[in-house]
């Protein structure tokens, strides 16, 4: 069983490495902002929590954030192991995963802060189906249209150059010193995530010690 946790300032990629590691190794995939999301599209009660913060550019809360994973591992449906993305992201939360959970790597996706930038702020989301968007590698077909289903493209509600200074510093402030607390348990392997998908992707499992990509996972990258 592998357990592991992937951290990086926002648009690092850690939701599409930790897929790919996913997929390659059996491993359940843990977003948390994924599950903060859902419940914002259904209008949950949590969602409408999540919404108020995420407009402000803020993170959601310590007592909520940990009690949101408590309850997604409780579910035990992990059975060859996990790789969890946006948690956690402060040093009271990586005090409480360390006292309730066994891990085997962090994986740090390392970016500078103009590159973050450039990435986040090109991002766009289908309004329809939910899928995701690069205008700087995986643009769409007809612009501002979604090629799966001819949606409306647009920016998500923290996409804009107000809430990412916001999460910029937050995420220096606090998340900065969660790597320092793994670092002291050797935990962290940090990894350039400037290259191209496929390289990066290697160059974890490698410092991971995993096999190599398959065949299939190479096909990905012929399709960018």
């Amino acid at each position: 069983m592998r357990k592991y946790v992937i951290m990086g300032i926002q648009g690092s990629g850690k939701g599409t490495h930790a897929k790919m590691l996913a997929g390659g190794f059996d491993l359940e995939h843990i977003a948390v902002g994924d599950i903060f999301r859902w419940n914002v599209q259904h209008h949950t009660k949590l969602g409408a929590q999540v919404r108020r913060t995420m407009a402000g550019g803020l993170l959601v809360g310590d007592d909520l954030v940990e009690s949101v994973v408590k309850q997604r591992l409780s579910e035990h449906d992990w059975d060859y192991g996990f790789i969890i993305d946006g948690f956690p992201r402060n040093e009271r939360q990586a005090e409480f995963f360390l006292e309730s959970y066994d891990i085997d790597g962090v994986i740090h996706l390392d970016l500078p802060d103009a590159e973050v930038a450039r990435r986040v702020l090109a991002r766009r989301l289908c309004a329809g189906c939910g899928m995701d968007y690069s205008l700087i590698d995986n643009s769409p077909s007809a612009e501002g249209r979604c090629d799966a289903c001819g949606g409306e493209l647009i920016r998500r509600e923290d996409d804009t150059e107000e809430a990412l200074a916001v999460r910029l510093r937050e995420y220096h402030e606090k998340t900065d010193p969660v790597l320092e607390i793994f670092r002291r348990k050797e935990y962290v392997i940090t990894v350039d995530s400037r290259p191209a998908q496929q390289q990066v992707q290697q160059a974890i499992r490698d410092r991971l010690g995993l096999p190599s990509s398959r065949p299939a996972a190479s096909s990905q990258t012929g399709s960018r």
